[in-house]
Parts: C-alpha cells; structure tokens; sequence
C-alpha cells in the first residue's frame, strides 16, 4: 500500500492486516533520525490501538515496540515488523520529496522570456531620449511625482548587474512615502533579482546561501529595524563579501570551525527619517530627499481620489511594471569604459569628495549600462575584453540627475534642516522681515516645538540665525544672518558641471 499524505501531521500506511498512523508527521531536518509517534492498530478490530513515541532508526527501540505490538495486539512479530519496515521505506521516500519540494519552492523562480518579449524589450532600449521614455513609464506604473527621484533609484537598482553596484538611501519625514517610493521603484525589478526585508537581527545576513544574495537589490523597509545589522551590511556594500566563524560539532562530538560566507555584490536601499544616525551607511549611498511640498501631497490625494473612485486603470500598471521587468532581464553584464573620466571634475564645495567622486563616476557607467543596446561593442586589441564606451549624452544626463544629489552632498546642513531653512526663507520674504519668533514660525509652519527647537539650536550653532534678547521683556527673537548660501551653493555646483562637459567638448 502506498503512504497516504493528504494531511502532512497524519500519515497513514495501511496493508492487509494492519493500520500505522504517523501522528503529528515527520521532521524533515536530520536525516539520520526518523523521530515520529506512531499509532498501530488491526484492519476492523475492536483492539485498542497502541500508541508509542519513538526513532525508527533506533534498532533497539524498534525492537521493544515491536514486542509491545505483538502483545498487544496478538499478532505475530514478523508481520508487525514487516509493516514497519514498509513503514520506513515509505517515509523515506515521503520525507526525500518533500525536502526536494521544499528546496524547489525557495528557489527564485525565472522567468524566462518569449522571442516577442526579447524583442520588445530590446526595441524599447534602442529608442532615443530613453531616460525620458523610462521616466514616463515609471509614472504610469504607479509612482506618483518624484520624477527625478524615481528615475534616479530606477538607474541605481539596475547597477545590481554590475561589478560596483550603487546604493540609496530614501530621506524624509515620517508619512512622506519614503517606503512606498522604495517599493513601487522596487516592483520594477525581477522578482527573482530583489530581496525585500522588513527587520533583520545582527547575525541575519550570514545566514543567507553563498550566492543567494549575488547582484540582488536588498530593499530595506526602515532602517531603524535592521540597526543591529548595518555592520555585517556596510561590509557586504564595501567589500562585496562577508565571513562569519562559528564553531560547531561534528558527528563525533569534536568542537570545529565552520565559515558562513556570502557573496557579493549587492545593491542596497533602505529608507529612514534619522539622517544623522545612519553616517557610515549614507556615505556609501546616494542621498534622495523626497519631495514635501504641498504641490506633491496635491498629486498624491488626487492619485487617492482616483484610485478609489475605480478611475485608475491598475491592471494596465501591472503591464508596465512587467514589460520593465523584462527590460531589466535583457540588460547583460558588459565592461564599461568611460573616456572622459580624466577629465570630469567635482565642485570643491562637496564634502568626503573621495567618495563622491567614486559615486559619480559610477552612476555615470550606470547610465551607460542601461544604454547598452545603443552603444557600440568594442574589443581591448591587447586583452580581448568586449567593452562599450560612455558618451557626452550619459555624462549630460548624469548631471541632470545627480544636480540635487552632489547639491546635498555640498551642503554642511542635513536634508531636513535645509528644507525647513529654506522654507523659513520664503515665509520672511513673503513677510518682508528677517526676525521672527519660535511661536510664530511654529504656528504658520505647523512644525512641532521640539523639532523647531531642534533645528534652530543647529541653524546657531552654524551661524545661520542668531538669537537676539529684550532685556526689558526678557523675551527673544530670531533673526536670520545668512539667506542667499544655497542659491551660491547651487550655481557653483552648476557652474563646475558644465564647464567639465565644455572642456570636453572643446577638445
């Protein structure tokens, strides 16, 4: 008789004379121990059944229960002993597929496409101005505004293919849409080249296959749940590779070594509300700042409005989502070569330019990368390596986008404090004054008292505003010192980017 598993916690071998129910199933590590509690009992007897715990790899145990059995059940020991060797062959077989079962299903599923797929795919690279035709198709995937942002962490995950893939952190207050933007962008990429984390314990990443993780995107929901992993997380960014020793047992009780490796590369992105926190991990990424302004929230309600009066056709975003999926799959590894690498320059205002320049050299073979069915196969006359070449239009493009980035990166406040400085500006200037109050900025701005407070503590300390005291009052007002130090900041990071690409192009 065959083992029947319609139910997996009661497994249930029958023959002729008797009936042998695995309560409770098998487990399927170990498989040097067969652990399960076994009730057996006659075909049509009025017999109580006899139930037991035991291995049925254990001789000796086999044997008492096989006497119990007969005794029991006043049955001769070979036919119960006959049974539970049947028995055992079948749940050998039972636990050998499930474990094959299991292995199958945790496998990434490929999906692999037609020839009307490929070529789709293929012709949609080809197109001209294909940043812009990309950015279009991510909005009507499902991704509202952010256009700049949205393209930008488009291009970083497709970089999970290369060598030294790039890496994002989103930045912004809590209910902005730091996540949604991460996660929408995310659905962009393969199913079976993303690996989305919700929280992670300290040891977590050295627990992943050696290859698991291999020119993935790792989407980190919040990096407040994984602080505890930023370490093991920084290492895999930086040095593509992370080893952990533990020491473990073998079967002869001998304590030994034993080395969890996991491979790189990996291109991570987390998003969080705590800038400063998140140092050593942010210098290894690029910086997005999401849009806060009241024009964004407008597009987002609006989008709300839609999607609830049935007005947004969601089966024609998951299309979207699917033909840049396969956009993504026709993309192969290839060598990036960019002559002009000597001669592009970063603006001496940005800080860690070590860093930062190694970024944007980076992001600029990222957009070549992503243009590699319009560029030209080249061969290394003396290595014989395929390569393409980077063009003036990737440098111009890289420029366009990362304008914000490099500005960010050039700026000594953290995103959220020159977003409220900048805001405080226009109010004064709308008002026409340059000193205000706490009270009056947190009133008009809705901002809380403790995040103000915060700010303005930081805004003094960098000489930004200053304090001035009534003596007779004893009450104090802030005054604004330094308004125009971004509108500089800004036209000299542009001022320096185009005079690279002139002097390029002149030569």
């Amino acid at each position: 008789m065959k083992l029947q598993t319609d139910s997996t916690d009661q497994l249930i071998y029958e023959n002729d004379l008797l009936q042998l129910t695995v309560l409770g199933g098998i487990k399927l590590e170990g498989l040097d121990r067969m652990r399960s509690t076994l009730k057996v009992q006659l075909q049509e007897s009025s017999r109580p059944p006899v139930r037991h715990n035991l291995d049925l790899y254990n001789d000796t145990q086999l044997e008492k229960f096989i006497r119990k059995c007969a005794e029991r059940l006043e049955i001769g020991t070979s036919i119960i002993s006959a049974s539970l060797s049947e028995l055992t062959e079948e749940l050998e077989k039972y636990r050998l597929q499930e474990i094959k079962t299991k292995e199958e299903n945790l496998k990434p599923k490929f999906k692999k496409l037609n020839l009307g797929e490929i070529e789709e795919a293929e012709t949609f690279l080809k197109q001209t101005d294909l940043l812009t035709k990309t950015n279009e198709l991510i909005g009507k995937s499902g991704v509202i505004g952010e256009e700049i942002n949205r393209l930008l962490m488009y291009i970083i995950f497709t970089s999970r293919k290369r060598e030294q893939p790039l890496h994002v952190i989103g930045l912004g207050s809590s209910g902005t849409g730091k996540t949604h933007l991460q996660e929408k962008v995310g659905e962009l990429i393969p199913e079976e080249e993303r690996v989305s984390i919700t929280t992670l314990s300290e040891n977590a990443f050295y627990y992943f296959g050696k290859q698991e993780l291999k020119n993935k995107v790792i989407l980190i929901e919040d990096l407040d749940g994984a602080e505890n992993a930023l370490y093991p997380l920084r290492e895999l960014q930086t040095k593509k590779r992370i080893v952990k020793t533990i020491a473990s047992k073998n079967t002869k009780g001998e304590t030994q070594t034993k080395y969890l490796v996991v491979e790189g590369p990996v291109c991570v992105a987390g998003c969080t509300t705590k800038e400063h926190i998140y140092e050593d991990n942010a210098n290894r990424s690029f910086l997005i700042y999401l849009d806060e302004s009241t024009i964004q929230d407008e597009k987002i309600m609006q989008y709300q409005r839609q999607l609830s009066a049935g007005e947004i056709n969601t089966y024609e975003q998951k299309e979207i989502q699917e033909f840049l999926q396969n956009t993504q799959r026709v993309l192969k590894p290839i060598t990036i070569r960019n002559p002009f690498a000597n001669k592009l320059n970063l603006p001496q205002s940005v800080f860690k330019p070590r860093r930062t320049n190694n970024h944007y050299l980076q992001f600029i073979e990222a957009i070549t990368f992503y243009y590699q069915y319009q560029r030209e196969q080249q061969t290394d006359k003396e290595t014989g390596e395929i390569y393409i070449e980077t063009t003036l239009e990737d440098i111009e493009n890289a420029n366009r986008l990362l304008k914000e980035v490099l500005l960010r990166k050039s700026d000594e406040l953290t995103g959220s404090c020159r977003n409220y400085l900048e805001t405080l500006k226009t109010y004064l200037k709308a008002k026409k004054k340059k000193e205000f109050t706490g009270l009056e900025i947190r009133t008009q701005l809705r901002i809380k008292e403790s995040t103000l407070r915060n700010y303005h503590k930081h805004l003094q300390l960098l000489g930004y505003i200053k304090r001035n005291t009534n003596k007779k009052t004893r009450s104090y007002t802030f005054e604004l010192v330094i308004s125009k130090d971004y509108e500089t900041l800004q036209k000299d990071i542009q001022t320096a980017l185009d005079k690279a690409l002139q002097n390029i192009k002149k030569k």
